[in-house]
């Protein structure tokens, strides 16, 4: 039976609800770690840490994605929840329309200057080609990356949490059947691991993007729908904490990608990605709860329902609380496996990677109540608020950190650097969600 954004959600039916996002989230992690496999033991290691260094960028420009579908998720919640379904399609629609325009401006703009980009973030003479190639490549499929990003939200709205799961299943299988092929079996190198990556973002675009044109029941349904300036600035306010939470994501990276050519080569941008692909899978259950969460958080925010919102924020937070553990001991315990998965070939690079894992995997204890924070706020459509945690959380703190602690601690102060920047974090979404009680009555 379907799970309707208006019921009261216990804890059983918080996690029937969310699981799948949470289940999409990490199997979209999965499927983008098997680029790195592929690459890694298959094209070498010099290609892995060219992947690596570019990718930033393209996540730059991907941002826009992110913060329309988290963005639009919170306005177009709300305005259900408020009883105006018209109103919310035509909002729906118009920001997808948008996200396309801005897109394509995105692709062509990146594939010109992908060159100069990539000489800035340090690319040297030996991995400047295997940086345009993977870029250029997948600068092609940015609006088809851009939709598929917003989908997985508006998925949640349309209370279709299962299909959102289906089509990134879809879209995964896809990734990695033709990394096999492309990578392993043609032999096409980077430019095979771009183009199964771009083809398998279309799949996970196109599907939502028929979906919601031939919708017939009462959820969202794409519509003729004119530009509105101030729903559009709503949605920017409401996202920007997501959008600044991946551009700084990526701006973070290029600074440890910096950091680590100093003080260990091109073995440390290698470590430092495979962290990422790491990162990705555990972050990604925090981060599937948080946007499986903000649809309902916004509906009964729209609707009034105090109570709701209180039992709301106190079941996440314990939900949040016991996952952190599980995930934080699983990080430390299958950190040297974690790490062979990659570089089984070359020990002394096996050895720094698996420390690396370890001393990361620290921020995970902290790192979801910073995260649904933040999402908790954007769901309440206050951008401001969850803007600033996510701002100080993963720019500010985090570059402090990483150009102080390798003073004092050498390269293990870079991979300890992200544990020091989620506590100073938690301190701050701590402070709001404490100030901001009396005026949501969540307390």
């Amino acid at each position: 039976m379907k799970i309707q954004l208006s019921e009261h959600f216990t804890y059983k039916k918080l996690i029937k609800f969310t699981i799948p996002t949470i289940i999409m989230m990490i199997f979209t992690s999965i499927y983008g770690v098997v680029d790195g496999i592929f690459v890694s033991n298959c094209v070498g290691s010099e290609s892995f840490a060219a992947l690596n260094l570019i990718y930033p960028a393209l996540m730059v420009l991907g941002t826009i994605g992110f913060m329309i579908g988290t963005g639009g998720c919170a306005l177009v919640s709300k305005t259900m929840g408020e009883g105006d379904k018209k109103k919310a399609n035509e909002y729906f629609s118009m920001l997808i329309y948008l996200l396309i325009i801005i897109s394509i401006i995105f692709t062509v703009l990146g594939a010109i200057f992908i060159k100069p980009i990539a000489k800035l973030l340090g690319a040297d003479e030996s991995m400047i080609a295997d940086c345009i190639i993977y870029g250029r490549t997948l600068m092609f499929f940015l609006v088809p990356f851009a939709l598929q990003n917003s989908f997985q939200s508006f998925l949640i709205v349309a209370e279709k949490p299962t299909f959102g799961l289906i089509v990134s299943v879809a879209a995964g299988v896809t990734n990695m059947l033709l990394d096999f092929l492309f990578v392993y079996v043609l032999k096409m190198g980077l430019f095979g691991a771009a183009l199964a990556t771009g083809i398998s973002q279309v799949v996970g675009a196109v599907i939502p993007l028929i979906y919601f044109v031939r919708n017939k029941d009462n959820t969202l349904k794409l519509t003729k729908a004119k530009f509105n300036l101030k729903a559009i600035l709503q949605t920017c306010a409401n996202g920007s904490s997501e959008m600044l939470t991946n551009l700084s994501m990526s701006l973070v990276t290029i600074l440890y990608n910096m950091q680590l050519m100093k003080y260990a080569g091109s073995d440390g941008v290698v470590a430092y990605g495979i962290i990422m692909y790491v990162s990705f899978i555990f972050v990604g259950t925090y981060l599937g709860y948080s946007i499986g969460t903000a649809p309902i958080i916004g509906y009964h925010y729209g609707a009034g329902n105090k109570e709701e919102l209180k039992c709301l924020l106190k079941r996440s937070l314990i939900l949040i609380g016991i996952t952190a553990i599980v995930m934080t001991g699983l990080a430390e315990i299958l950190s040297e496996i974690l790490a062979s998965i990659f570089v089984s070939y070359d020990i002394e690079l096996l050895q720094m990677t698996t420390i690396a894992i370890r001393l990361f995997s620290l921020s995970f204890i902290v790192s979801g109540f910073n995260i649904f924070a933040s999402s908790f706020f954007t769901a309440l459509n206050n951008g401001s608020v969850s803007a600033t945690i996510s701002f100080l959380r993963t720019l500010v703190f985090q570059v402090a950190a990483i150009i102080i602690l390798p003073l004092l601690f050498g390269i293990n102060g870079i991979w300890f650097a992200v544990v020091i920047a989620e506590i100073l974090a938690l301190i701050v979404s701590i402070a709001f969600l404490i100030c901001n009680r009396k005026k949501y009555k969540y307390a």
